[in-house]
């Protein structure tokens, strides 16, 4: 695919903003660590880390917090990228959570571990002292997340008010906080969905396999496709079927749909993205349980 020059020069428009705010954030605090999850926009993340600090490495570890109910495909990406990398990867279990009593295993047809991440996040974040945790969420993804400024910050309990954030002129950024109080940074927030997608294929990033179309047993749940896993029980009148699917975003194997695609190239994937009709997030069974579903996790201390 050949891109315009419009689209090349705002995807170095987007690149560099994203590049000095990684800058901001190492020179800012003390102890950034940034948020990896497998998924297209935290390997991106990674990427633009390259380049920010290039030809040195990458200054601040990864963390990955596990709930245990990842796609295996998710996990041998980020073994696999990490071991390239040589960078430091943080993994912090939800399960281990769980089993110390700091959150509770949801019940139910569609249980969620993503309630138990809020506990095991901050907890990482005091066990380390980290200052700073730089996540890949994107303004366009959702409401709640549209709020956030590039550094949004979190008061002494890791909760995030987002009717007392810090204004942001000419690119001047506060990062100054309290003791026991931290920040979020998102160098990716001003990024569309159509956007990565643009700029994994101009740069020819690795992705997982799960964001190309694939042969897969998934059942529908509330018009979510699920795929099979041993994390979910099939209910009374439902069944698998195999669709040819892909994912547009990449959570628990429990909450994650799938969407019906026959994209199995980069190129098709930015093709089907700039013509979509739904939203990223629409498959997220997670995030239909109530409007406010994501903002009420982000208050709490969700990424």
């Amino acid at each position: 695919m050949v891109f315009s020059n419009d689209t090349s020069k705002h995807l170095a428009w987007l690149e560099s903003e994203a590049v000095h705010l990684m800058r901001e954030a190492a020179a800012q605090f003390e102890r950034p660590v940034l948020m990896f999850s497998g998924g297209k926009d935290s390997l991106l993340m990674v990427h633009l880390a390259k380049k920010a600090f290039h030809p040195g490495p990458i200054p601040f570890p990864l963390l990955h917090v596990d709930t245990g109910h990842n796609f295996p495909e998710t996990i041998r990406f980020r073994d696999d990228l990490v071991d390239r990398l040589g960078v430091e990867l943080i993994v912090r279990s939800v399960e281990e959570t769980i089993e110390k009593g700091l959150a509770k295993e949801e019940g139910g047809v569609t249980p969620s571990r993503n309630k138990a991440q809020i506990p095991t996040l901050l907890e990482a974040i005091k066990d380390y002292g980290f200052d700073v945790a730089l996540g890949g969420a994107r303004r366009d993804e959702e409401k709640a997340r549209a709020k956030e400024r590039f550094f949004s910050h979190r008061d002494r309990f890791g909760q995030w008010d987002p009717k007392n954030q810090r204004p942001e002129l000419w690119n001047l950024y506060n990062g100054r906080s309290e003791k026991g109080e931290h920040f979020r940074a998102f160098p990716l927030s001003n990024w569309t969905e159509l956007d990565v997608w643009q700029y994994i294929l101009q740069q020819d990033l690795e992705i997982p396999s799960l964001y190309l179309a694939h042969k897969r047993d998934v059942v529908e749940r509330e018009g979510v496709l699920l795929s099979k896993s041993p994390y979910i029980e099939l209910q009374s009148g439902e069944a698998y079927v195999e669709k040819m699917v892909r994912f547009r975003t990449i959570g628990d194997m429990t909450c994650t749909g799938a969407v019906e695609s026959t994209a199995t190239s980069l190129e098709e994937v930015v093709e089907e993205v700039a013509t979509a009709q739904r939203a990223e997030r629409g498959a997220r069974a997670d995030d239909k349980r109530s409007e406010a579903a994501m903002e009420d996790r982000k208050r709490q201390g969700y990424f």
